[in-house]
């Protein structure tokens, strides 16, 4: 069994440690259109295009990318390949056994994710993030690094929480929201915006905010995080 980390940019490589700190950690490689090097940390990195079709058996995949909407072109991409989505979690999180997540998820080393959470599609869980108890994260959501959400919260579809960013007890955050770095949530946030600050306010679309890149590249890690000026 062949494990495709799509994506060879920091997370792929943070996601490829993940893998390696597993018991049984499956063959790897990469996959990236604007591949960086040849090989990455011992593993080849293919072009989209050099890949066997369909997948041998058993193969399996997951979307190391941030950008939401290219983590759902690619995951539907790849599953039409024949490829299964596969679900990473390091070993050094920390993951209640009542916890449901999903098909294509990654969850990184000193992650909490506690009771009743459920996790959707394809999400992606940073290290040191903690996802409080009975929250519900849609698919294809993006918890950056020592983010912080509380207990029954909704994370909508294609949203992303920023780094050390807090979400407080009950919220509910609409699809497709940027949730800047270091924000404060205290209260509902409506589908497609991105807000900042403490409190955190709507400070306009998050489509505006800089969260473009390449949709299959490395290039697509190196982007900063939106923050109140």
């Amino acid at each position: 069994m062949t494990l495709h980390i799509v994506g060879a940019g920091g997370f792929g490589r943070e996601t490829l440690d993940a893998v390696r700190a597993t018991v049984a950690a499956p063959e790897v490689v990469f996959v990236d259109e604007h591949p960086p090097a040849t090989t990455l940390a011992g593993c080849p990195v293919l072009l989209p295009g050099q890949l066997a079709a369909p997948g041998g058996q058993g193969d399996e995949f997951v979307v190391a990318i941030a950008d939401a909407e290219a983590r759902r072109r690619l995951a539907r991409q790849f599953e039409d390949r024949g490829l299964r989505a596969a679900t990473v979690i390091d070993p050094r999180a920390v993951v209640s056994p009542d916890a449901r997540i999903g098909r294509g998820c990654v969850v990184l080393g000193q992650a909490f994710i506690s009771t009743g959470t459920v996790i959707g599609a394809h999400v992606q869980v940073n290290y040191q993030a903690s996802i409080g108890h009975d929250t519900v994260l849609e698919d294809f959501v993006t918890i950056l690094p020592g983010a912080n959400v509380a207990g029954s919260v909704t994370v909508g579809a294609g949203s992303t929480v920023g780094s050390n960013a807090a979400v407080l007890q009950g919220r509910r955050i609409g699809p497709s929201v940027m949730v800047g770095a270091a924000a404060l949530v205290t209260r509902d946030v409506a589908a497609g915006q991105l807000v900042v600050g403490i409190p955190a306010r709507a400070r306009g679309s998050a489509r505006s905010s800089p969260t473009g890149g390449p949709p299959c590249s490395a290039d697509a890690d190196d982007r900063p995080e939106p923050r109140e000026p």
